[in-house]
């Protein structure tokens, strides 16, 4: 059986806005909508910045928050490039209450896991179009910060 192995390919620091929209509990949980307003990537297989975007979370009965983002990135040579991701974050109600305060909270103390995908017309990112990534989360007074690996 081949071996799965990932390699960090790059860092995402988010800036993200206080949520534009509370659509309130719907069928599926309670719908928040929020402005990502930019941010940096950076790492060894890729730089540059979030031009901007949106997160479309859905806070399950479950008390798991389920994420759906996209984004736009500008990398340092000026290619254009789609992120989106859906993920997962929850943990013990005190840790997430502090969370939601806005207070740092260690990422060892909860779960918080995407799964990114990448669409561009670059020829020198092409890479991002051909690998399936997988990637860590924590979150600071910011926003949301994503640690990315490739899966090879």
């Amino acid at each position: 059986m081949p071996e799965v192995k990932l390699t960090h390919a790059f860092d995402m620091q988010l800036s993200v806005k206080t949520p534009i929209a509370n659509l309130g509990k719907t069928p599926l949980g309670g719908r928040l909508i929020a402005d990502v307003t930019g941010g940096d990537v950076s790492g060894p297989m890729l730089s540059g910045r979030i031009l901007g975007g949106a997160d479309w979370l859905l806070m399950r009965e479950d008390d798991v928050m389920q994420l759906d983002v996209r984004l736009t990135i500008e990398a340092e040579d000026g290619a254009l490039i789609y992120a989106r991701y859906e993920g997962l974050r929850h943990g013990p109600k005190e840790v997430m209450d502090k969370m939601a305060r806005g207070e740092e909270v260690d990422p060892s103390q909860f779960y918080f896991r995407v799964s990114p995908r990448f669409e561009t017309s670059s020829a020198s990112h092409l890479w991002l179009n051909k690998h399936l990534f997988l990637a860590t989360g924590e979150r600071n007074a910011q926003g949301p910060k994503y640690s990315v690996f490739k899966v090879e």
